[in-house]
């Protein structure tokens, strides 16, 4: 993990307080869940970046986008960027189920939250997030060392 830059800390100082801001502004149910929800995932991984995107939803990231939390009317949603590429034996995804990419929870007033699920499906992100950008690293080293590898074979002809 790297040390933050102050731009990067005081990015996610705002971000933090943007998210407090709309649980307080919320003042009801959803504003609990988002609360509770956000809890559980700094639970997970307490160094998580918190941002504020797409005009005003907050969102986890960890080597990539974890996830979001939506507010509307009805729901907390819960936006898994790569969910579609998660396990999920305990059956929390329930919307944005035909995406290849994405999957969301659904979360409304009075139902019951897996917690432990919840929190298993954020550590997957995490993993998946962090096995990509150490594929994404390997890869490029790879192809480094094979182009290091490759000149060097040309200059040993070139002085034969």
């Amino acid at each position: 993990m790297h040390a933050k830059t102050f731009s990067e800390t005081s990015a996610s100082d705002t971000a933090s307080r943007l998210i407090d801001a709309r649980i307080e502004e919320l003042g009801d149910w959803r504003g609990a869940m988002l609360a509770r929800v956000r809890g559980l995932i700094h639970d997970v991984d307490p160094d998580i970046v918190e941002e504020w995107k797409w005009r005003g939803v907050p969102v986890w990231s960890h080597a990539g986008i974890v996830c979001t939390g939506e507010t509307y009317k009805d729901v907390v949603k819960l936006t898994f960027a790569k969910g579609a590429s998660l396990p999920d034996p305990s059956k929390l995804f329930n919307s944005s189920l035909d995406g290849n990419t994405r999957r969301a929870i659904d979360i409304r007033k009075d139902e019951r939250l897996d917690e432990k699920a919840l929190k298993a499906l954020v550590r997957a992100a995490i993993v998946l997030n962090s096995e990509k950008v150490t594929a994404k690293k390997v890869g490029a080293a790879t192809k480094k060392a094979a182009v290091r590898k490759a000149v060097a074979k040309k200059a040993t002809k070139a002085t034969r």
